[in-house]
């Protein structure tokens, strides 16, 4: 194999020769360097050498970006790799190799770095989103299947107060449900809610109570939202230290009136001098109708001529009961300030809001014990049985769910079945109270009691 000593005159030169595929010229400078041209005109320099008696080529580059000298140093040191019997192509694969391992592990490096910011920046935020961020989120999403008294108790519970009061002197004081507005979720344990709860039992615990059972419905909510799920801890309204301070439900057995309250109870409520406050409890009383159900009928409900009362009904969505004589007195005599049957000359929307200061007033009046507004709806159910009602008849006309099989699917009865039961229970409350009503006078026939 000649070999001559390269110039950039003899590279320039360099030919192919004639019937040749690739032409080669060797350096005397540089062991195993030559330039290699093939029949396109391409030319570049190249190594060659024995390795383990196998003939091995390695090329360096092109005579155009490699001078004579580089590409000698770059023979001598593949030559220095060869004479220790390394393989300089694996040489340079290894390099590459620890190479592109660095750039992975700093990219791992970054890419972890990254993540770690990432988790710390969602820790931040997921430590930072109060009970007060998300319970008007929660209220929203919730409010279409809510009664308006449902959704007023999520209101009033959780509001700061500090506002004047609508009715007397004085500001609102906050709800139950405010100190816990500013907690973050993470923070709402068993023992936090505990230390709340008994704090709030002691000064209302009914208040308390009704609190701890919305803030429950609504731990429970964020467990099904992705976006708050697992940030409540499990235990935070099961646990035993809340169980413990939970109020104990009342017995609400005395809520109602006795057969024998029931004179006391009319000569109070009807000298309450507002006759609406007057006519809408004694309604309450004689229809079981829920209080929030009767103080949104609205005139267009009424119909005295077929005696009926069109309820819209939270669990069936619209029910028509009788409209017995007395009740269809007390509506008559009511002033038409607007389409309220039971209206209000303060109140913002027209319509009765708050008949129970009155009626409170007027229970402390005839001593007898306290009895809520659903306490009068209770009293009706429980008086029915005094003139042998069949419960599904005083299940129809109180909009209660029906409880059994043939109730539900079968049983539906008319207005007029109906309405030979509701005047009867009318007349024996009214004689128990010694009202004195002659339905006779109104042009309404009444079956009386036995």
């Amino acid at each position: 194999m000649a070999k001559i000593k390269f110039t950039a005159g003899r590279v320039e030169a360099f030919p192919l020769l004639d019937g040749q595929k690739l032409s080669f010229l060797w350096d005397t400078g540089a062991p195993g360097l030559g330039l290699r041209a093939t029949p396109n005109g391409g030319k570049s320099y190249i190594f060659q050498a024995k390795l383990n008696g196998e003939v091995i080529r390695i090329k360096i580059g092109d005579p155009k970006t490699w001078d004579i000298a580089a590409a000698q140093a770059e023979a001598r040191r593949l030559k220095v790799i060869i004479d220790s019997g390394q393989d300089p192509r694996q040489v340079k694969a290894d390099v590459l190799a620890a190479a592109q391992a660095a750039r992975d592990a700093k990219s791992a490096a970054e890419a972890a770095e990254l993540a770690a910011k990432s988790a710390a920046a969602a820790a931040a935020l997921r430590e930072s989103i109060t009970l007060g961020d998300v319970w008007p989120k929660y209220v929203s999403s919730r409010k279409a299947k809510w009664s308006a008294g449902h959704l007023r108790n999520h209101v009033t519970l959780a509001a700061p107060g500090g506002e004047t009061k609508k009715r007397g002197a004085g500001l609102t004081v906050a709800g139950p449900l405010f100190p816990l507005m500013s907690l973050a979720l993470v923070d709402l344990g068993g023992t936090t809610i505990a230390d709340w709860l008994a704090k709030e039992a002691r000064d209302r615990p009914t208040n308390a109570a009704q609190s701890y059972r919305l803030l429950r419905a609504f731990i429970r909510w964020c467990a099904d939202m992705p976006e708050y799920r697992d940030m409540v801890p499990a235990d935070a309204y099961s646990a035993r230290a809340v169980r413990d301070v939970l109020p104990k439900s009342q017995s609400k057995e005395g809520d109602s009136l006795q057969r024998e309250q029931l004179k006391m109870w009319f000569d109070a409520v009807r000298k309450i001098r507002n006759p609406v406050i007057s006519a809408y409890l004694q309604a309450l009383l004689l229809t079981g109708a829920r209080r929030e159900e009767l103080a949104a009928l609205r005139w267009e409900d009424v119909d005295f001529q077929w005696r009926s009362l069109t309820i819209h009904d939270k669990v069936e969505g619209v029910r028509t009961i009788p409209l017995t004589p007395y009740v269809s007195h007390l509506l008559a005599a009511l002033p038409r300030r607007n389409q309220w049957v039971f209206s209000s000359e303060t109140a913002a929307d027209g319509k009765l809001a708050e008949p129970r200061i009155a009626h409170t007033k007027a229970l402390a009046a005839a001593g007898l014990p306290h009895v809520s507004l659903h306490g009068l709806r209770r009293s009706f159910g429980t008086l029915c049985e005094w003139v042998e009602m069949p419960s599904g008849i005083s299940a129809q006309i109180m909009g209660h769910k029906p409880s059994a099989l043939a109730e539900k699917h079968y049983r539906r009865r008319p207005l007029d079945l109906l309405r030979k039961w509701h005047d009867q229970i009318e007349v024996w409350i009214l004689d128990q109270g010694e009202v004195m009503f002659n339905p006779i006078e109104s042009g309404l026939r009444v079956v009386r009691a036995a």
